[in-house]
């Protein structure tokens, strides 16, 4: 068995991705990749799984040359699905995306790229989700890739805490630098667009528009983007408010 780091490979815009496929070349560079997607895309399932069906990871044909699986189920299934049963031990880094389209502040709660790394933070494994500003299904990753890897190399030399993953966004472009940064306080305001198909049933489409309510704090990802600076943010699975804890021990129940 190889010596080299064991990294799995993951994204939630599916096994055909182009930004899939750029992510595992860079990988490549730094140890043992095995790749594992969902065979359609998996964008906005955030950490759900799939417990109403059985899973299946197939084997298919290799992207540049490591071994790479289809699976049925979500992003967050295929890390459960690669530490218990698909690989030959458990991997030392899980990476994942690179996402076409930003997954910045609240974001984070929706992203598959990011269920997947935060999936793989669960494990205590070191697990980065990355993506890029560019929705375009032919993105130009090439500047993105030299983020992915100047990133990733630090997690080698520095590590991260248990339970800790990063999330990181790249801007369209060549990027003025890098940022570490806070999750920017936002929302998505819902706008469903009430249709009619070609049977004359109603149907709804999600529809909507992004609202940031602190566009001028500095330290926040969605600043870092706007001004053309990759953003950094670690990511934590406590949601706990310490501060309302401390807050409700004074209420009388």
């Amino acid at each position: 068995m190889s010596d080299k780091p064991l990294i799995l490979v993951t994204n939630d815009d599916g096994i055909h991705a182009k930004g899939l496929k750029e992510l595992v070349e860079v990988m490549q560079f730094f140890g043992d990749v095995i790749v594992i997607s969902s065979e359609v895309s998996m964008s906005g399932k955030a950490c759900g799984i799939t417990v109403d069906q059985p899973l299946r990871a197939t084997p298919v044909d290799q992207i540049h040359g490591v071994p790479t699986y289809k699976s049925n189920g979500t992003p967050v299934d295929s890390v459960k699905l690669s530490f218990n049963n698909l690989l030959p031990r458990t991997p030392d880094y899980v990476v994942s995306g690179i996402n076409h389209g930003l997954n910045s502040s609240i974001s984070v709660i929706y992203s598959g790229t990011m269920g997947a790394a935060i999936e793989g933070g669960l494990h205590g494994v070191p697990s980065i989700g990355f993506s890029l500003d560019d929705y375009s299904a032919d993105a130009d990753f090439s500047k993105a890739k030299m983020i992915v890897a100047r990133v990733f190399q630090s997690v080698l030399e520095n590590g991260l805490p248990p339970y800790i993953c990063l999330n990181v966004n790249i801007p369209k472009g060549k990027p003025n630098g890098i940022k570490i940064c806070r999750q920017a306080h936002g929302k998505w305001v819902e706008e469903f667009e009430k249709r009619t198909d070609p049977h004359g049933r109603e149907y709804h489409w999600l529809a909507g528009y992004f609202k940031n309510f602190e566009e001028d704090a500095p330290e926040t990802d969605m600043h870092a983007i706007k001004n053309n600076f990759v953003s950094v943010v670690p990511v934590t699975v406590d949601m706990t408010c310490y501060k309302t804890m401390e807050q409700l021990k004074d209420w009388e129940f």
